[in-house]
C-alpha cells in the first residue's frame, strides 16, 4: 500500500550514491568507535592514578588532594553551577583549618 506508493515517488539514486552513503557512515563509526576507546583508556588511567593517590596518602597532603580533585578556576567550566561559594569556604578552611 502506502509504503510502496511511497517508494515509488522516491527517485532512484545512482548506486554510487549509496556506496559513498554506506562508506561515510562506516567511516563515523569507526571513528566513534576510536573516540570510545581513547575515553576508556583515559577512564582506566585516571582510576589507577585515582585509587593510587587514595592508597599512598600520607598526613598533612589532604588539601593537595582536594585542590586536584576541585577545579578552582572559574572560568574554565561555564556550563557548570556557581560553586564560588564552596570554593571559598575550602580556600578559607585550608588557610585557616578547624582544630579539634
Amino acid at each position: 500500500g502506502a509504503i510502496l506508493e511511497t517508494r515509488d515517488r522516491i527517485p532512484r539514486r545512482a548506486p554510487g550514491a549509496w556506496k559513498k552513503a554506506i562508506k561515510e557512515l562506516e567511516e563515523w563509526y569507526a571513528r566513534q568507535d576510536e573516540q570510545l576507546q581513547k575515553t576508556k583508556a583515559n577512564n582506566r588511567a585516571a582510576e589507577e592514578a585515582f585509587v593510587n593517590d587514595i592508597v599512598e596518602s600520607s598526613p598533612g597532603t589532604e588539601w593537595e588532594r582536594v585542590a586536584r580533585l576541585c577545579d578552582f578556576n572559574p572560568k574554565s567550566s561555564k556550563q557548570a553551577k556557581n560553586v564560588s561559594r564552596m570554593r571559598s569556604v575550602l580556600i578559607s578552611l585550608k588557610q585557616a583549618p578547624l582544630v579539634h
